[in-house]
């Protein structure tokens, strides 16, 4: 729980609701949040559960990161997956004691089998960013399977990482100290707080840097200097200008089409994603962006004629383009600016 205005800090107690309503309401519910919304006798934060967690978050996001990068081109259908469930029961085993396997190794050694993993490098597919409210950008149910949607339409999704959501998080720290009264620890706190994620992914992005097939994203300074244009970094609900920032990074890497996704009515989203729409494209002429609404209420027939809508745009601008500057786009080379 995040706190805020967000219907998220609702959650937990809609969780409880219905367990009630069941008669199951013996079962805890677990509210994690750092701001004291909440305490659970019994369940205690501690070191080595966080920097598990923290290696879980990382090798989560490689996985996702080079899963969705080489599926649609793979050769053989369902080695993707194949090596995908390998790799997520190796990095469980690792990570409950099952079996030895350095953190390091696990990052080095993944990126590595997905660089290798036989794929089409002929395949030109247009590539989709998926940004947006974290529940529905991140889970398939919630997003009525919006990666699969696009693979199946002939495209290549790219979600940028779970992590950088907390960087976000931690970095807005030295705004609050700077123009919002917060005190001059936070803005300390922020600064090392930063390096030290920076230092803990050092191993997955170094592996990153390393490939050929896959990029390593942007740090979260860069990301705040690209949002800067279009909206104040005071901007700090829910993804905040955090995801103006993400779609800058995702049209200035070779990603150009952006599928924006919130629960219908979520209203930081409405501002920070919708409402820069119209100032990005007119900053960058190549970015394709759809806003599409995801909630139970919502259409699905809506929604896909919405996407459907933006991937003709996206087939007919590849179409257009020279073949020499879509393949450095697909083989993960310089990005492209039109």
């Amino acid at each position: 729980q995040t706190g805020g205005c967000c219907r998220a800090s609702n959650y937990v107690g809609f969780i409880r609701r219905a367990l009630d309503k069941v008669g199951m309401s013996y079962i805890p519910v677990i509210s994690l949040n750092m701001n004291g919304m909440e305490t659970n006798e019994g369940f205690r934060v501690t070191a080595p559960l966080l920097l598990t967690a923290g290696k879980a978050l990382v090798l989560g996001d490689l996985l996702m990161r080079c899963l969705y990068r080489v599926r649609p081109y793979e050769r053989e259908k369902g080695a993707a997956d194949a090596l995908h469930a390998r790799w997520k029961q190796t990095i469980t085993d690792a990570l409950t004691g099952k079996r030895k396997y350095t953190y390091t190794a696990m990052c080095r050694d993944l990126v590595h089998d997905f660089d290798t993993l036989p794929i089409d490098e002929t395949l030109r597919k247009p590539r989709v960013g998926i940004v947006g409210e974290i529940l529905v950008k991140y889970m398939p149910v919630a997003n009525n399977h919006l990666v699969e949607l696009l693979e199946r339409e002939g495209c290549e999704a790219v979600v940028p990482d779970l992590l950088d959501f907390f960087n976000y998080s931690i970095y807005n720290g030295g705004y609050k100290t700077e123009f919002l009264g917060a005190r001059w620890t936070g803005a300390l706190t922020s600064s090392w707080g930063v390096k030290a994620i920076r230092a803990f992914r050092r191993p997955a992005l170094l592996a990153l840097e390393k490939s050929k097939r896959f990029e390593a994203p942007m740090p979260i300074e860069q990301i705040g200097e690209l949002a800067k244009p279009f909206l104040s970094l005071g901007n700090q609900y829910g993804e905040g200008w955090f995801l103006t920032g993400e779609m800058v990074e995702l049209v200035l890497t070779g990603v150009p089409n952006i599928v924006c996704i919130q629960p219908f009515a979520c209203l930081p989203n409405h501002v920070v994603g919708k409402g820069v729409i119209k100032q990005l494209r007119r900053h960058y002429p190549q970015s394709n962006i759809v806003a599409v609404d995801f909630d139970p209420g919502a259409s699905e027939v809506n929604q896909l004629n919405r996407i459907k809508l933006m991937l003709s745009e996206a087939r007919r601008r590849m179409a257009e383009e020279p073949v020499e500057q879509s393949a450095a786009v697909e083989t993960g080379g310089a990005p492209v600016t039109m």
